[in-house]
């Protein structure tokens, strides 16, 4: 029996099983109070915790509020005495679908106000965009297809995977896909060890003398605000009277790969990662040259195991919560976490969280609308961006009011979510393993060198 059709007879008996056990929560069924109150207790203590810096060698590690969230939730959800029951962990994953979608409203005003800055980057700073785009697919990819990875490939090598990755994937593929699986693995692969990699390999670069400042320091803002310091902070070690530029460079490359990657990232690389690894994978014994083909008897193990993950996702029961429900549990659980990272509660706060949801419902109102065609986060950061433009009559109130709330006290939330929705998913998450430590580094380091190569060729050409 071949792949595909064990696949799809998988698919169709699962999907019956599923249908048929489908529960829909509300804020009436006290179960549902349970995960809330579990989010909010996990949220706000790892937000207070804080950061924690980690020295490793001549570097540190800071290990961010949003990995204890993470931790808390999928150690509760994955542990075997009592896990979290599996609607639960589902009904976290529908959450966890609006909380990304607050998290790209609220990075679209840090967008907005510094767009006349993006007109005005010249063509270099446009340029490195390309190496990012291409960096990761052309190298991380083919190694985590070496290294059987399979469809969580796509979602930890299309890009380095920052905050806007995870609305992009769940929206394209869902937040119970493998897909979605590859970009939390590298997320936190990068949250933990990004600076640490990034920090090493522009140090490197730098004192081999072969590109110019200016180009390591475009290089550096590969769209992680902890990366890109790390990275100009190697640079100016190594040319201290270049200081100030590199790291105004540095910044304002990190704001263009922040701002293009999410629409390069939806319509360009996303597709392109996904068209590339069903290259890669189609028929690969019979086009690599010098190898066999297998014969069936070994490939049935193969197409079993693959059978098996597939009827393991579809036949778990589907739980359905509301739009309103789970837009007032994210501003909710983000209400609380705001208030614990400012060290006290605003009304600020209110009207802040009161704008990303309507943006929220309005992007997701697009989107059902076109049908698809656009991506509700490319409608909510677009409209965000715009509000808080300097054309804007409203950009002043919005930014305003926008500080009130920290980016990383949604991040916390985000994650915090994500993992009380993890336990269902750690026996495929075990699967990935330590293969997303060789990925990781390559696509962190490939992002950065070939951005830095696109920058000195630009140079070269522009000056």
């Amino acid at each position: 029996m071949s792949t595909n059709s064990t696949l799809k007879e998988a698919a169709a008996v699962s999907t019956a099983q599923g249908a048929a056990a489908a529960v829909r929560l509300t804020l009436r069924d006290a179960r549902l109070w349970v995960l809330i109150g579990l989010a909010v207790v996990f949220a706000a203590a790892a937000q207070a915790v804080g950061p924690i810096v980690v020295p490793v060698g001549v570097a540190a590690v800071t290990l961010l509020p949003m990995i204890w969230g993470l931790l808390a939730g999928g150690l509760t959800s994955g542990q075997r005495i009592r896990p979290l029951p599996v609607d639960l962990q589902q009904a976290a994953n529908v959450i966890m679908g609006i909380a990304v979608l607050v998290l790209g409203a609220r990075l679209a005003f840090t967008i907005g106000p510094s767009i006349p800055l993006l007109l005005d980057a010249g063509p270099a700073l446009l340029l490195q965009e390309v190496g990012h785009l291409f960096g990761t697919i052309l190298v991380a990819l083919p190694l985590a297809v070496l290294l059987r990875m399979g469809p969580a490939t796509i979602g930890a090598t299309f890009s380095i995977d920052r905050e806007t990755s995870f609305a992009m994937v769940s929206e394209r593929y869902g937040s119970d896909s493998p897909q979605y699986r590859g970009v939390l693995s590298m997320y936190v692969y990068g949250t933990i060890f990004g600076a640490l990699v990034v920090s090493l390999v522009a140090s490197l670069a730098a004192s081999l003398g072969i590109f110019d400042p200016r180009a390591l320091a475009m290089g550096s803002g590969i769209g992680s605000s902890s990366m890109m310091a790390a990275g100009a902070a190697s640079i100016v070690a190594v040319h201290p009277e270049m200081s100030e530029q590199a790291l105004a460079l540095a910044s304002t490359s990190n704001l263009i790969t922040s701002v293009l990657g999410l629409y390069i990232g939806v319509w360009v690389s996303l597709p392109l990662a996904d068209r590339c690894y069903r290259l890669l994978t189609r028929d690969k014994d019979a086009v690599l040259p010098g190898r066999k083909p297998k014969a069936e008897s070994q490939a049935e193990p193969e197409s079993a195991e693959l059978a098996a993950d597939a009827a393991q996702i579809l036949a778990r029961p589907t739980t359905r919560v509301p739009l309103w429900t789970t837009t007032s549990i994210v501003v909710g659980i983000g209400l609380v976490v705001a208030a614990v990272a400012a060290h006290g509660f605003t009304w600020s706060m209110i009207a802040c969280y009161a704008v990303l949801a309507a943006l929220v419902l309005a992007g997701l109102g697009v989107s059902r609308v076109t049908r698809g065609r656009l991506p509700a986060i490319v409608v909510v950061i677009t409209l965000g961006a715009l509000l808080t433009s300097p054309v804007s009559p409203v950009a002043g109130w919005l930014s305003r009011n926008g500080e009130s709330v920290d980016i990383l006290s949604v991040i916390t939330m985000l994650l915090t979510i994500a993992g009380l929705s993890l336990g269902k998913d750690l026996p495929m998450l075990k699967k990935i393993g330590w293969k997303i430590v060789p990925v990781g580094t390559t696509a962190i380091i490939a992002s950065f060198v070939l951005s830095t190569v696109a920058a000195e060729f630009a140079l070269g050409l522009w000056g």
